[in-house]
């Protein structure tokens, strides 16, 4: 994508109502005004909230979104320029259940309160399978401890992927934490019993690695104790 482009994209994202981009002073002051009032400030009901961290467009976002109206749902990424698709989408399809944050998921807790968040969706991350990279694995144990914290206490986190190396790095240490995973399969297409929710939502990137013949992974788990 072209500089013009984004350019275009960020400028067009400060006018959407759907999407909020604080300024990071302002998270690490812990001055951010929707901390503890997604519900009564952004949404303007009492329905759960449901985070996809490293939203990307924002393609699971929406489309969890269409599925459950019931349920608030907020895209989070530090690329503007990608949840921009998203973000437009959802004001042209009136979808009131929608919003977008432009945030480091390092500054999580700086925008939502404890237990403020019923469900976390992380799809199609970058496994960092390098060492050195291990602190930017969206499942690794400090990553996890800020989940717990923005996270009620029985909600859930659901990591689906197609890197194998993700889903057994993940499952290894939920195992040696001793936390409680409700469901884990290592090729939700290819067995019976699978969650609708995870084979019936696709991006266009997983349709891709299907028609690659990839294994797509899953595993729901609940986070305690930490």
């Amino acid at each position: 994508m072209g500089s013009k482009n984004k350019l275009k994209r960020f400028k067009e994202n400060e006018t959407f109502a759907n999407v909020i981009q604080p300024k990071r002073d302002e998270l690490l002051a812990d001055e951010f005004a929707l901390k503890g009032q997604w519900r009564s400030r952004f949404f303007k009901n009492d329905n759960p909230i449901v985070l996809e961290l490293g939203c990307g467009k924002g393609e699971y976002t929406l489309a969890l979104a269409q599925r459950d109206p019931h349920k608030n749902y907020i895209g989070v990424d530090i690329k503007g320029a990608r949840f921009w698709r998203g973000a437009k989408t959802a004001l042209a399809d009136g979808l009131s259940n929608v919003g977008f944050l432009r945030i480091q998921i390092e500054l999580l807790t700086a925008c939502f309160a404890s237990g403020e968040i019923d469900e976390i969706w992380i799809t199609f991350p970058d496994p960092q399978i390098k060492y050195k990279r291990t602190k930017h694995r969206l499942t690794n144990l400090e990553f996890l401890k800020s989940y717990q914290k923005v996270l009620r206490k029985d909600g859930v986190v659901h990591l689906k992927t197609d890197s194998e190396f993700m889903h057994g790095y993940t499952l290894g240490l939920l195992h040696g934490l001793g936390q409680q995973i409700h469901f884990a399969q290592h090729d939700v297409y290819g067995t019976t019993g699978s969650p609708d929710i995870v084979t019936q939502v696709q991006t266009f990137y997983e349709s891709q690695y299907l028609a690659q013949q990839k294994k797509i992974t899953y595993v729901s788990f609940s986070l305690d104790g930490l």
